[in-house]
């Protein structure tokens, strides 16, 4: 239907119709239509595959195939693959498959962990940022800056090296400098939705800030909370990679992924190939995973590619 302005009928755009439909459609329908963008995305599908595959093989693999992660054996130490180590074993001794599935339950494990907890104290950050405006907005983003402006690795090699390195520790310090990137994208979505009309007729009808901020403002901003969280696991395993990379990540007999490539590449020259190529093709394709979920998600959640 064409909008009357003065004397001249101007039809709508096909975005303002998609973002009219968005408005309107219920939540069942609104989800649907999500799902249809993402599935027609088929590097997404490749990703999200990959990703069940990676998970089933760090999570599913040691219950069918049992290792010993905990005793080095320096007798068979740096075997090529072959017989009972189908990739060899590492300078320990250590099952270099059974390794590689202990590596990739601490990494994505803290990396989930980390990207969740990141996740909310951001978003509840940059929603009261956001909802407030004004002073409070300005000093909760100043201090926002201020750590954004500090060298991220220098921080979390010297905060690794005070304290004890632990699963706990080393999620609370990726989570440390990670939740302000999510608090700066809630903060802009909330100084947007703070203007609409239900946020305004809560206000009018005396409802309180926590009322607006988690039943209006935090569930419109879903999107990006998801999207952002998404990415978030992915930097998320980079961090811990290079922090096991130099040394500062779960001390042995503990695995990670980080720590394994550090080892690998001392033995590069050795022709070990298989200490390098297959946690360093695992990282990758985790991270690479993830980023192509996150995009599709990312256009899933746009109003404009939602055709229905």
């Amino acid at each position: 239907m064409a909008i009357e302005h003065g004397l001249i009928a101007i039809p709508p755009t096909s975005s303002d119709d998609a973002l009219v439909s968005h408005l309107v459609r219920p939540p069942r329908k609104r989800g649907a239509a999500v799902l249809s963008v993402f599935l027609e995305n088929k590097l997404a599908l490749a990703g999200f595959v990959v990703l069940v595959l990676i998970i089933g093989f760090c999570f599913l693999g040691p219950v069918f195939y049992h290792t010993n992660q905990v005793t080095s054996n320096l007798s068979v130490s740096n075997q090529a693959p072959g017989g009972s180590y189908p990739l060899g074993t590492d300078n320990v001794g250590y099952n270099e498959l059974g390794r590689l599935m202990a590596g990739g339950q601490s990494s994505i494990e803290i990396g989930f962990a980390a990207a969740a907890l990141a996740g909310v104290f951001g978003v509840l950050w940059g929603a009261v940022s956001g909802y407030f405006g004004g002073l409070v907005d300005s000093f909760m983003m100043r201090i926002v800056d201020a750590l954004l402006a500090i060298p991220v690795l220098f921080v979390l090699l010297l905060m690794a090296a005070i304290i004890k390195v632990n699963a706990l520790n080393l999620t609370l310090v990726v989570a440390f400098f990670a939740w302000l990137v999510p608090a700066r994208l809630i903060r802009g979505e909330t100084l947007t939705l703070r203007t609409r009309e239900y946020i305004q007729a809560v206000k009018g009808m005396g409802g309180g800030a926590s009322r607006s901020i988690f039943l209006h403002v935090v569930p419109n901003a879903i999107g990006t909370i998801i999207v952002n969280i998404t990415f978030q696991v992915a930097d998320a395993i980079l961090v811990l990679a290079a922090l096991g990379y130099l040394g500062f990540g779960i001390p042995p007999p503990a695995a990670n992924w980080g720590a394994m490539l550090s080892q690998g590449v001392s033995y590069i020259y050795a022709g070990e190939w298989w200490l390098i190529y297959p946690v360093g093709g695992l990282i990758i394709l985790t991270v690479m995973a993830l980023n192509l979920i996150g995009d599709a998600l990312r256009d899933a959640f746009d109003v404009r590619l939602q055709r229905r």
